[in-house]
């Protein structure tokens, strides 16, 4: 796959990457206090309404699970914390560069937003593997970018109209041989690139990225009760919200095939769930909540949970993921499991530099197995 689509992979979850592959490299003291922003010019801000960010997504396709991402609140306030200065500079440097190459500063970044839909069997009752979607939105030129996408494919991006907008789309050669034998890979052997207006990108599955062009347009959009599930918590760094059961339902038939509508015989929000990481002054919060359908089975659920928490404690030798699980509570409040969990952020500054020495440690000890090299011996031929 062309230079572009690696670093657009890389561009839409930077937000997750980056902070790890930078601490694992660097086993010095973390700079925890350290609260300088990535970008001090950013406009993002701790209190956003929960209404202007569903505002912003209500025009994406609907999906059965759907991970919001908040770029700005991860580089400017979170990795700040866990990197040493040097590297906190360096990373600014590397964002200057990506945006004078491609015109997009990650710390300008809106929302990444990666969805998952999936799709009832086929008039054949043949199953069908999801489709994927990637969008972000934010402070770039999303024609531009498509642009270089076309430059950067040598001819292997070829266009396809729909609708209003034109469709980028690429065959992966490789999963065409490997999809003669795995029919699954089939609908993974073609991916494409579409600027949905002026400053949002997506990239995924063609018939998703149709579905987000028609959405645009009014039709087939996600769901208000998604919404406004995925941002309860309008302040997370990250948050995702699913229905799995729903999921099940459709991929396997109890709701019909693609020609054929059957009426489910449940409806029922069971396993619906939200989950999402934030962070305060000093500590990260993790929350979730899970629909159980009634009040009975989510006190049943809540106490199956908490017995396995108990045992997990009990079980695991490592200490250090003993103290995590120790901050997780599970309660029920009405037909909802509850999860809740709030960890010190020195707690995980402690953790991160005990892995990075303990890393260091092993390679020195490693290089220090390795035999000698013996120097070769020359001899000099004394001539007579």
């Amino acid at each position: 796959m062309s230079k572009f689509f690696n670093f657009l992979a890389a561009f839409l979850l930077v937000t997750l990457l980056t902070g790890q592959t930078v601490l694992a490299q660097n086993p010095v003291a973390i700079n925890a206090a350290a609260t300088t922003p990535l970008n001090t010019g950013s406009t993002a801000s701790p209190s956003t309404p929960a209404s202007q960010i569903a505002g912003s997504l209500a025009n994406l396709p609907d999906a059965d699970t759907i991970i919001y991402i908040n770029p700005q609140r991860i580089l400017n306030e979170a990795v700040p914390k866990f990197m040493p200065a040097k590297d906190v500079e360096d990373m600014r440097k590397g964002f200057e560069m990506v945006k004078a190459q491609a015109g997009v500063d990650p710390t300008k970044i809106d929302y990444i937003v990666i969805a998952v839909r999936f799709k009832k069997p086929t008039g054949d009752l043949n199953f069908q593997p999801p489709e994927f979607l990637a969008v972000a939105s934010g402070d770039f030129n999303a024609d531009s970018l498509l642009g270089l996408a076309r430059m950067a494919s040598q001819g292997k991006l070829r266009d396809e109209k729909y609708g209003t907008k034109t469709l980028g789309l690429m065959t992966i050669d490789p999963l065409v041989k490997m999809a003669e034998q795995n029919p699954l890979l089939k609908s993974f052997t073609e991916v494409g690139i579409v600027s949905l207006n002026a400053n949002t990108i997506a990239v995924g599955t063609p018939g998703y990225l149709r579905a987000a062009v028609d959405a645009g347009d009014g039709k087939d959009r996600i769901s208000a009760d998604t919404l406004n599930s995925l941002v309860r918590n309008p302040n997370a760094l990250l948050s995702i919200a699913g229905a799995p059961w729903h999921s099940f339902a459709k991929t396997f038939g109890m709701l019909g095939t693609e020609t054929t509508a059957r009426t489910p015989r449940c409806d029922s929000k069971l396993g619906d769930f939200y989950i999402a990481l934030t962070m305060d002054a000093t500590n990260f919060m993790l929350r979730g909540v899970s629909n159980a359908d009634n009040p009975d089975t989510a006190k049943i659920i809540s106490r199956l949970y908490s017995s396995l928490l108990a045992y997990a404690l009990q079980s695991i030798p490592d200490a250090n993921a003993k103290l995590l699980l120790k901050n997780i509570a599970i309660t029920s409040e009405g037909d909802e499991v509850l999860l809740s969990a709030d960890v010190p952020q020195q707690m995980v500054v402690d953790l991160i530099q005990q892995q990075a020495t303990k890393k260091a440690a092993t390679n020195t000890d490693t290089d220090s197995e390795k035999p000698p090299v013996k120097k070769r011996r020359i001899r000099r031929r004394t001539h007579k």
